[in-house]
């Protein structure tokens, strides 16, 4: 693969499952789904007017929302900023929608939540914008060079990222019989490296666990305590024996 399009091709739609959200409810998406929602939120975020270079922020909150936004961002050419400052500048932030008003955006910036339906009319709906949109993107040739996720202080390439997913993979052995489960902050980047990138490139399945059980989840600097993901060796979602990736296990 030499750019997150490929995560998403039409030739990965599987049955298999790629996404798994625990909660009431829970939350499933085989890659069949999970692809086809990534080309919907790319072109719910085209209207909102992302393209080659737009910055959008996204909450660092471990869930669909946020992994698809970062795959739709990157299938328009755009980059992700996690956990962004209350004042950005960029085109979008996407939030829950009970926190997404805290943000500060520049003229034409828009705002879009998740969850819950916003209550200021001016802010839009992540799931309702992202189901009735064109289920459908059209081919894209990326230069694995170009920009898709900011961290703050570097900005990390296509290929950078999924270079590093590679490395993951043959570290942990990684195949599309593993699954990880995310414990820690999408604000750093060998988060998304490790805990969503490597298990979709392998063809396995990103975990997204309850609330309770990521403390800190959502906090930049709690993924510093270096529990990344657990990686069942058994039947996915939940193994007595698994292995465990560390943020200093994974270089970017």
């Amino acid at each position: 693969m030499e750019s997150l399009d490929d995560v998403v091709a039409r030739d990965r739609r599987s049955q298999d499952l790629a996404v798994r959200a625990a909660g009431e409810p829970e939350r499933t998406y085989t890659y069949h789904r999970f692809c086809t929602t990534a080309w919907k939120t790319g072109n719910f975020l085209r209207h909102l007017g992302v393209g080659d270079g737009v910055a959008v922020g996204v909450a660092a909150d471990p869930l669909p929302q946020s992994l698809l936004t970062f795959f739709g961002t990157a299938l328009l050419g755009g980059r992700t900023r996690f956990a962004p400052p209350t004042e950005f500048d960029g085109r979008a932030v996407v939030a829950r929608s009970d926190a997404v008003d805290r943000y500060e955006l520049p003229a034409g910036g828009q705002r879009v939540g998740y969850g819950d339906d916003p209550e200021d009319p001016a802010t839009r709906y992540f799931e309702e914008e992202v189901w009735s949109e064109n289920p459908s993107f059209p081919p894209v040739e990326r230069d694995p060079s170009t920009p898709a996720l900011d961290d703050g202080e570097r900005i990390y390439s296509h290929a950078d990222l999924l270079d590093a997913a590679a490395d993951v993979i043959s570290a942990f052995d990684l195949d599309a019989d593993d699954a990880v489960a995310v414990r820690a902050s999408l604000a750093d980047p060998r988060t998304v490296v490790a805990g969503a990138l490597a298990p979709l490139v392998a063809g396995g399945t990103v975990l997204f666990p309850a609330a309770e059980d990521r403390t800190g989840a959502t906090d930049a600097a709690a993924s510093a305590s270096g529990d990344v993901a657990v990686v069942p060796t058994t039947e996915r979602g939940a193994a007595p024996e698994s292995r465990t990736i560390t943020l200093d296990d994974v270089t970017v």
